[in-house]
């Protein structure tokens, strides 16, 4: 069973009928977008109508292209604030980022991101309170994504594939800024200086990536070296989680490619 009463599952018949999109029916009954999907094939199957089989090819598996840009960036937000699961009543698994309703267009470029790497599969965003999740589903997503498993992130061994990290070297600050745009910040930092006898107050910015795994922490700054930004240990209530970037060079170079959330 899906949990969804008969009523729902009719209204959103009623809508796929008329000829409203899959995403837009998920969202307007709040509704995961593959039970939508997996209600509309069973009904286009009574009905003789069933068109051929759904199976958009993978990567890795076929050979098909895949935007590396793209997928760079996708991978920094997984790895941040994405996840993979695979509910019951679903026939694949769905990648799920969840983007905060204060950064919209961050929330855009997740999208764009994630219809880039999976561009023969639906797209779409669950309202909660305060955020929205941008999921896919696809079967691929454990091929494209093999970080994926068993439990939290940060209790398992987090490694890029060779396949991966030539991806990362190829397009290394749109991984940098998935990462930022995941689990970073761009701030403004104050202090003051005595100038002539008086005390006066500096601003200047900084950018922050906060991660509770090591190995996601190296990854960036592994990532940040070969880049030639310089960056320090944070360590704030004797916890190593984050990393700062506060170098009037290094800064420049983070402005450039990946500036603030917006």
């Amino acid at each position: 069973m899906n949990g969804h009463g008969t009523d729902v599952r009719q209204k959103a018949l009623t809508l796929l009928r008329s000829g409203a999109k899959n995403a837009d029916v998920a969202r307007t009954l709040q509704v995961p977008m593959g039970t939508i999907g997996y209600w509309k094939h069973l009904d286009l199957a009574r009905r003789g109508e069933s068109p051929g089989r759904h199976d958009p090819k993978c990567p890795r598996c076929d050979g098909r292209d895949l935007d590396e840009p793209a997928y760079s960036y996708l991978l920094g937000l997984y790895l941040g604030d994405g996840h993979i699961s695979h509910y019951s009543e679903h026939r694949v698994p769905n990648l799920m980022i969840t983007c905060t309703e204060s950064w919209p267009g961050l929330m855009n470029d997740c999208e764009q991101a994630m219809q880039a790497v999976f561009p023969d599969n639906s797209v779409c965003r669950v309202r909660k309170t305060g955020c929205r999740n941008v999921k896919v589903y696809s079967k691929h997503l454990h091929c494209l994504f093999p970080q994926h498993g068993p439990g939290k992130k940060h209790e398992r061994r987090i490694t890029l594939a060779p396949w991966q990290q030539v991806i990362i070297d190829a397009h290394p600050w749109e991984f940098i800024r998935g990462l930022i745009h995941s689990d970073g910040c761009r701030i403004t930092n104050w202090t003051t200086r005595m100038v002539a006898g008086e005390r006066k107050r500096y601003e200047y910015p900084r950018y922050f990536f906060t991660n509770v795994s090591d190995d996601i922490r190296r990854l960036y700054t592994d990532t940040l070296d070969k880049l030639g930004v310089e960056w320090t240990h944070c360590t704030r209530n004797g916890n190593p989680f984050n990393i700062s970037v506060a170098r009037k060079a290094s800064v420049a170079l983070m402005d450039a490619h990946v500036g603030p959330k917006y």
